[in-house]
């Protein structure tokens, strides 16, 4: 993986924060510093990385989001 897409994928996760367990907090402060210092992940930390991101930031269908809208805004 390069650089630039670890990168955003470290931002996608910033977002989701505050949803994250402790110790997944934890483990995505440390990628973050790493990221913030320009290191490339070893392989470990970047399957970390990966997981951390399918849970957390996993992309809805677009039907799936227009049904949630349609939800909200038919009152």
């Amino acid at each position: 993986m390069k650089r630039d897409e670890q990168h955003k994928i470290v931002l996608s996760l910033r977002e989701h924060v505050n949803a994250m367990s402790e110790k997944d907090k934890d483990l995505f402060a440390v990628l973050l510093k790493r990221d913030r210092d320009d290191e490339d992940l070893d392989t470990f930390a970047l399957q970390q990385l990966k997981r951390l991101h399918e849970h957390y930031a996993r992309k809805r269908p677009k039907n799936e989001l227009e049904a949630q809208w349609k939800r909200l805004t038919s009152h």
